[in-house]
């Protein structure tokens, strides 16, 4: 049986850091079960594609359907060795959700891994989980995460930070970053 990694997910997740970490984690040999709140295995979220075409903030243009691979309301965090936030306009929403939060403050409780990326922080400073950590976002979420007793960590958007069982980084150029981050917190080894 495949070791399960949970993906929280919604309407406008960043496309890029869905998909690349969806993939990448599958083809690792993880169940990958992209959940979002108040839909079903089968339903879709919108994606959004985040640049910067020279305005002061990343201009939004709509990406990918993405398909959910399990039931939110299903999800027990003791089924799971890990859980990875997308970011995008996602977070700023399910964030709302109660059980969401509680899903983050069981994987903490339990110090099991937990990657989160771009906005994804969002979550996570809701949630109440951030105190005493080093962190990284995007830099509009810097403020978030001070607000919420972590250390926002400024870094290069292809670069990840990691402090005890937390992986993050600032956007889609880090995925690779975060990837290798979250997979040595999972205890994977790879070899090439």
């Amino acid at each position: 049986m495949a070791k399960k990694i949970l993906m929280l997910v919604g309407d406008f997740t960043e496309d890029y850091e869905t998909m690349v970490p969806f993939q990448a984690l599958s083809m690792l040999g993880y169940q990958v079960d992209a959940v979002c709140p108040d839909k079903k295995a089968g339903d879709v979220v919108a994606t959004a594609v985040h640049d910067f075409l020279g305005e002061q903030t990343y201009t939004e243009l709509r990406g990918h359907n993405f398909a959910l691979t399990a039931d939110f309301d299903a999800v027990k965090t003791a089924d799971y060795e890990g859980l990875f936030i997308t970011g995008g306009r996602a977070p700023e929403y399910i964030r709302l959700n109660a059980r969401v939060i509680e899903i983050v403050q069981e994987f903490f409780k339990d110090k099991k891994p937990v990657a989160a990326i771009c906005h994804g922080p969002q979550i996570l400073t809701a949630a109440g989980v951030l105190k005493g950590l080093k962190a990284t976002a995007y830099p509009a979420v810097g403020p978030d995460i001070t607000l919420a007793g972590g250390t926002y960590v400024e870094i290069d958007a292809d670069k990840a930070v990691v402090d005890a069982n937390l992986a993050t980084s600032p956007a889609w150029p880090g995925n690779t970053a975060i990837l290798v981050e979250f997979i040595k917190l999972l205890g994977a080894k790879i070899e090439i």
